[in-house]
């Protein structure tokens, strides 16, 4: 097989028959012992794999797993989380003493409010270097909420079974946020740096009127700037200051615009251009969301 190739998953089954064990209790649903991983001749070893499931994995030790071109080491055990159609590599890695591997299908939460919310859940779309480390007392927390999941399937299957079933992921991944946020408290001062990066990077883009030919920057060309993905930059910004990545291009964008509109005799139109809007409206629209007033209005009631 080569490297290039990609091995598809697209049901819980299909991923317990491909680790050679008993079919799952439950067709949407299955935890595995993560000591199952615990080979160095396994078939899928440096082979991309995919699947429409959402996992998360609670392992010690080296974590195993390539993001992209870069390879992360852990040495305490870590929390990772994967959404449906991420592209994984397994790396060949240090054995596991304890963990877990839970598999979820989106049809097991489609029915429930959690299929709703599941993208409230932002850690899903985390980079491998941005996985959970966690305390021994928040472990236990977690493998408890995961032992009750494999309670509930092995007992019979009826009409209450699905939630909870539901009910205890979800408490699972509720206790996750608490203690991601925990994570960007402990962090504070490596956050507080890429806070400053941030702000200079949106700075250095209007200097060099990087907003003409590319238009408004976005998140993704931060997390970019600081190495993190989009959505855990947009989290860390948000404990830090209160304001998503967005916002705080949003704010920047229309202290510039009141600049432009009480210096210069430019309309508003040239002005939306000049900061990187395709379409004057949508300036204007974020411009009376933001101060409660048109630019004309703003204009009309400050200009000297």
């Amino acid at each position: 097989m080569k490297n290039d190739d990609i091995i598809r998953f697209n049901s819980v089954t299909e991923i317990f028959s491909a680790l050679g064990i008993d079919k799952p209790k439950h067709p949407l649903i299955g935890v595995v012992d993560a000591r199952v991983f615990n080979t160095k001749n396994d078939d899928y070893i440096n082979v991309k794999t995919l699947t429409n499931l959402y996992c998360v994995i609670l392992k010690d030790g080296d974590c195993g797993m390539q993001y992209g071109r870069n390879q992360y080491d852990f040495e305490e055990g870590v929390l990772r989380f994967l959404a449906p159609n991420q592209v994984v590599t397994v790396t060949e890695s240090e054995d596991s003493s304890y963990g877990f591997v839970l598999f979820f299908h989106p049809d097991l939460i489609r029915n429930f409010p959690l299929g709703q919310e599941i993208d409230r859940y932002s850690f899903f779309d985390y980079a491998v270097h941005e996985a959970l480390h966690l305390s021994h007392k928040e472990e236990k927390i977690l493998i408890d909420c995961v032992k009750n999941i494999e309670l509930e399937l092995n007992e019979n299957i009826d009409k209450h079974s699905q939630e909870l079933l539901v009910s205890n992921l979800q408490l699972l991944l509720n206790y996750s946020k608490r203690f991601y946020e925990r994570q960007f408290i402990t962090r504070a001062n490596n956050n507080s740096d890429v806070v400053s990066k941030v702000e200079q990077a949106l700075k250095r883009y209007y200097q060099e009127k990087k907003q003409l030919e590319n238009g408004l920057p976005s998140t993704k060309y931060f997390a970019e700037e600081v190495n993190l993905s989009a959505n855990y930059l947009s989290d860390l910004l948000k404990k830090e200051t209160g304001k998503n990545t967005k916002e705080h291009v949003d704010d920047y964008v229309v202290n510039m615009a009141k600049n432009q509109l009480l210096n210069s005799s430019e309309n508003v139109s040239e002005i939306a251009f000049n900061l990187g809007f395709n379409y004057p409206h949508y300036f204007s629209r974020l411009f009376k969301k933001k101060t409660g007033e048109t630019p004309n209005e703003f204009r009309a009631k400050h200009y000297n």
